[in-house]
């Protein structure tokens, strides 16, 4: 059970940490944290959990990332639903805390593209662009499956682990740096889905994408790394 608990508060800290750096700190006038912060603050959360409690679990905190692992060859078929059923209650439990907060400021708004820092596509967003199903499919696809292609190198036994933490987690900011502009970013179907239970409407509609695509995206991101990269040996 120490494993499950584990990718319960793992996940749960990425989304407080993560998305409450979105709704609470992000758009502040002359202190905001912004784009940069919010990246900043969801690689933070992975590399600080990383280290807490990934010799527990591994450190998945993320159903796209246990069915990479899968794929790589890491990580067990019996083991999947546990670990996402750990993943979904610990990221939703954060978001009702996350609401609770809001609610009481009256600051609560399932309103626009990105509301309570949900994921979209073919909405409005920042800047005003819209894009498309396919181009938010892409997005996720690509990231998740470098996410894996690092996790999956910065943990292999050939590699220095002691620094693995560290570069997951800086790969998950430059993550966010590149997709919150496109999708508010998920490479994360337990991130996705804790948001989109208290906002609702479209956001529900569209979060088949956000389970869809970054699991594809790990999946082949966790087969590249295993048949394409990975040493059989230190020669």
């Amino acid at each position: 059970m120490k494993k499950y608990f584990a990718e319960f508060f793992g996940t749960f800290w990425l989304v407080f940490g993560g998305c409450g750096s979105a709704v609470f700190a992000a758009g502040i006038p002359e202190i905001g944290i912004g784009l940069l912060g919010v990246s900043l603050a969801f690689g933070l959360t992975v590399l600080t959990m990383a280290y807490a409690v990934g010799h527990i679990s591994g450190g998945h905190f993320n159903p796209a990332v246990s069915f990479g692992l899968f794929a790589g060859g890491r990580f067990s078929a019996q083991e999947l639903a546990p670990y996402i059923i750990s993943q979904v209650l610990g990221a939703t439990s954060s978001a009702f805390i996350l609401y609770a907060i809001l609610s009481g400021a009256g600051a609560f708004s399932a309103e626009g593209a990105g509301a309570f820092a949900t994921n979209f596509y073919e909405m409005p967003g920042y800047g005003g662009r819209s894009y498309s199903m396919i181009a938010a499919f892409l997005t996720e696809f690509v990231l998740t499956a470098f996410f894996l292609i690092v996790i999956l190198g910065a943990t292999d036994k050939f590699a220095n682990g002691q620094f693995a933490g560290i570069a997951i987690g800086l790969a998950l900011t430059l993550i966010h740096l590149i997709s919150i502009p496109i999708t508010n970013t998920s490479v994360n179907p337990a991130r996705s889905t804790s948001q989109a239970i208290f906002v609702g409407g479209e956001a529900l509609k569209q979060l088949w994408l956000f389970w869809a695509a970054p699991i594809a995206g790990a999946i082949v991101g966790g087969l590249i790394y295993k048949f394409l990269l990975q040493k059989d040996s230190e020669q």
